[in-house]
């Protein structure tokens, strides 16, 4: 028997233009999509890739808790970030968040929708 899919949202104007969900609960699994540094609260978006960063982890963190995951369920994790030059600034806030969790990682430079966005984190949870 197969489990029941449960859709999750932010509230993001994004998810609906888009047509996506914030994060997809399947069974054992969620699986969270690309979070950029927005504020979703104020929609605001700090200039700096480590407050973007910071912002991202914030609404990982209350995704996975109203999934019923913690981040040390987190078992992947891929950054997009716009400029190479930003990795060392985003790399204390990497450590901060997933240094113990250690997930499986992929890093790709690449640029985003808006070109204020500086960074973008996916992951993908699991609790069996």
């Amino acid at each position: 028997m197969s489990s029941p899919r449960r859709l999750i949202s932010t509230g993001s104007p994004f998810e609906k233009t888009m047509g996506y969900s914030r994060a997809v609960v399947q069974g054992d699994w969620c699986f969270v999509s690309g979070v950029t540094g927005y504020d979703y609260a104020s929609m605001t978006l700090p200039a700096e890739v480590d407050a973007q960063a910071e912002n991202c982890f914030q609404t990982i963190r209350n995704v996975l808790s109203e999934a019923g995951f913690a981040m040390t369920d987190i078992a992947r994790v891929q950054y997009t970030v716009t400029d190479r030059a930003l990795v060392e600034a985003l790399r204390p806030v990497l450590e901060r968040h997933l240094g113990e969790i250690r997930p499986a990682a992929t890093m790709v430079i690449a640029n985003l929708i808006e070109p204020e966005m500086l960074v973008e984190i996916e992951v993908t949870a699991f609790k069996g």
